[in-house]
């Protein structure tokens, strides 16, 4: 043999356990790269599984307040129709209370009318508060009509209150009719 052949097979061993090594280190790059693919993936697969989570738990949330505020404002079709009845009320209180012969009258009348309003007020129905010379407000207040203010004090303020209006729980289910002074 000679040496060109001694360095041949010298050289052949050594570029087998060079091409060895390399294909055992790609093979665990392919492998690290699996690993880290399914690693990538489970992360994915996580990240999704919570965010379906936390949109259910919004969902369930959503539909539990819904519910509640269908139970609070079920009754409001009632209250509504009730509320001419209120007002119908108020107007025979305030006709009775000139005709000082009705006194009996005024009393049954009154205690009939004391006792459809508790009892709406204990379905959460309640007023709001609207008084004469109070400032006028386009957002609390519906303005019915607009005459000369008697002083310079009711301009733009409230002269007179035509029509209550009234809440049930939350929820302006009639505004307050009003008539306001001319500026």
């Amino acid at each position: 043999m000679s040496k060109k052949d001694k360095n041949k097979e010298v050289e052949e061993p050594q570029v087998e356990d060079t091409a060895t090594a390399t294909a055992e280190a790609e093979e665990q790059k392919e492998e690290k790269s699996a690993e880290e693919q399914l690693q990538d993936q489970l992360a994915a697969e996580k990240d999704k599984f919570m965010r379906l989570f936390a949109e259910f738990e919004n969902y369930k949330k959503r539909t539990n307040k819904e519910r509640l505020d269908l139970f609070k404002t079920a009754s409001e079709g009632v209250m509504l129709a009730m509320l001419p009845v209120l007002d119908d009320f108020e107007r025979a209180l305030m006709h009775i209370e000139e005709d000082k012969e009705a006194e009996e009258l005024r009393k049954g009348v009154l205690l009939i009318y004391n006792k459809l309003l508790n009892t709406l007020e204990q379905k959460g129905l309640s007023r709001i508060e609207v008084n004469k010379g109070d400032a006028f407000n386009a957002d609390d207040h519906e303005a019915v009509t607009q005459i000369p203010a008697p002083s310079d004090d009711l301009k733009g303020k409230i002269i007179d209150v035509v029509e209550r209006g009234y809440k049930l729980g939350d929820k302006v289910i009639r505004f307050p009719k009003v008539v306001i002074g001319q500026a």
